[in-house]
């Protein structure tokens, strides 16, 4: 069965309510950089990087790090790996 795209949305929120479990996810903006939105660091980014990787069982390179910034971009880089992965 495919991965949708709320399904990942929803556990990109719960990886980033585990950081902040003040955050509104309904404030959450698309296309706005988690880090200026939510006041993260690099080593908070990082961390959330890594919490992909554990959720998904996914390789995620360095390189393609720039693809985590937004909810949206963050979503488009995981649907066809996840989909993929099937």
């Amino acid at each position: 069965m495919a991965v949708t795209v709320e399904e990942i949305k929803k556990s990109i929120i719960d990886i980033l309510l585990g950081f902040d479990d003040t955050i509104d996810p309904e404030s959450i903006k698309e296309d706005v950089p988690f880090r200026e939105q939510l006041e993260l660091d690099s080593m908070d980014m990082l961390d959330i990087v890594l919490a992909l990787r554990q959720r998904y069982r996914l390789p995620i390179h360095e390189s393609d790090y720039v693809h985590l910034q937004t909810m949206k971009s963050t979503v488009e880089y995981l649907l066809p790996l996840l989909n993929k992965a099937e």
